[in-house]
């Protein structure tokens, strides 16, 4: 008897060992519900989606609906926050934070579509995703259940889930020597666990599976020439292209000189600490464009002003608040500064680094004029002293009230 009343649960499927076990759990625990499976394409290796559909049908689905998410993805999540500026804690590009709302979104037009009464993820108790999941279900389908069965089950470990699946005669492909736990799209892949649990280790060559390292990238620098249009990258070497394939083009170049590899310890939104390798080719190289013409282009209170707003921002992606109102009033400022970032910028690739070495637009604020350091006819050196003399007022009152006592 379905004690819950659940009919239908849509089940965020990855193909892995998690999912793969879930979803005969869901069968069992909530009274032979149909459990339907929704694969989001969003740039993962292609050899985890060949064979998925069948896969789920395998483990007990009733269905199993596969959706190309990856221009959306890059388009519509990964540029809004680029004009934004937001890293996480400094470093993180937030690759796995932007995914998930979009996932959940993906997941719950499914589930309305076919009539669910449930959604469900893989994710666990002790991370950040469950959150991600959750608050976009709440955001746009409050009405739809939500299971999660890492907090549920009794199923603890890899040996135990694959010990369920063996029990149920469900094949599957993973075994005990997989020990790291990876995330992919087309933005970046992270890596957690493994050696990389104890900080004093050194991250080894298991834990970059992307990008070369720095050491074995190629002697020769290479260039690379990107166009910002509007705070969004819209060619790569004079080649217009969509979002996505800007962003394909890109990752080839930087996973093959080593660059966007970073090596963190991050705090969680449950308040547990995390390190993990991540490597983002394309998108450091986006980055290192985007930021070289705001240079040229945003006056000093407006960079400052963007850079708030990227700080504030990464929390918000971080946190999985996409669809609350704050992300957009963060996004429409963001937007409005982005309107004159306009320009062509030179990114040299070289063991491990991007360096911008050549910008320009024709909205730029620089003028060779006034900052030369030779001669010049357009600055009057003499205007500085009364500025200065201003500036430093208030600190000049102060003082002088001090000599006074």
């Amino acid at each position: 008897m379905n004690k819950s009343g659940i009919k239908k649960i849509v089940l965020a499927y990855s193909g892995g060992l998690d999912t793969s076990a879930i979803i005969p759990w869901l069968k069992e625990n909530y009274g032979d519900c149909e459990v339907v499976a929704f694969v989001a394409d969003i740039g993962q290796e292609r050899a985890d989606l060949e064979g998925v559909e069948q896969k789920a049908l395998n483990s007990g689905a009733s269905s199993c609906y596969v959706v190309d998410l990856r221009e959306e993805f890059i388009k519509d999540y990964v540029y809004p926050v680029l004009q934004t500026g937001a890293l996480y804690e400094g470093s993180y590009l937030l690759g796995t934070s932007m995914a998930r709302p979009l996932i959940a979104k993906a997941q719950v037009e499914l589930a309305l579509k076919l009539g669910a009464d449930a959604v469900c993820h893989g994710a666990t108790g002790k991370g950040n995703d469950q959150v991600r999941f959750e608050t976009t279900y709440a955001a746009l389908a409050p009405h739809l259940k939500v299971v999660a069965p890492w907090r549920e089950w009794n199923l603890r470990s890899r040996e135990a889930l694959l010990a369920y699946l063996k029990e149920r005669n469900i094949p599957t492909t993973a075994s005990l020597e997989k020990i790291y736990s990876r995330d992919e799209n087309a933005w970046h892949i992270s890596t957690e666990g493994g050696v990389l649990e104890t900080p004093w280790n050194a991250s080894n060559k298991d834990c970059w599976v992307w990008t070369v390292s720095p050491e074995e990238a190629p002697d020769q620098a290479e260039l690379v020439t990107v166009t910002v249009e509007k705070g969004r990258v819209t060619a790569v070497n004079g080649k217009a292209m969509s979002p996505f394939k800007c962003l394909e083009a890109l990752n080839e170049l930087g996973a093959k000189h080593g660059v966007g590899r970073i090596d963190i310890v991050e705090n969680r939104l449950v308040g547990i600490k995390s390190r993990g390798c991540y490597e983002t080719p394309g998108g450091t190289i986006m980055v290192t464009a985007l930021r070289g013409v705001e240079q040229l282009v945003l006056d000093r209170d407006s960079f400052k002003w963007r850079e708030q707003l990227g700080l504030e921002m990464a929390y918000v992606v971080y946190d999985g608040r996409w669809f609350a109102p704050l992300r957009k009033s963060l996004q429409a400022a963001a937007e409005s500064l982005a309107q004159d970032v306009n320009g062509e910028v030179i990114v040299k690739l070289y063991k491990g680094q991007a360096t911008a070495i050549q910008k320009k637009s024709s909205n730029s604020l620089y003028s060779e004029e006034f900052a030369t350091f030779g001669e010049d006819e357009v600055y009057d050196h003499s205007h500085a002293g009364g500025f200065i003399r201003l500036f430093s007022l208030s600190g000049r009152i102060r003082a002088l009230n001090e000599l006074k006592k």
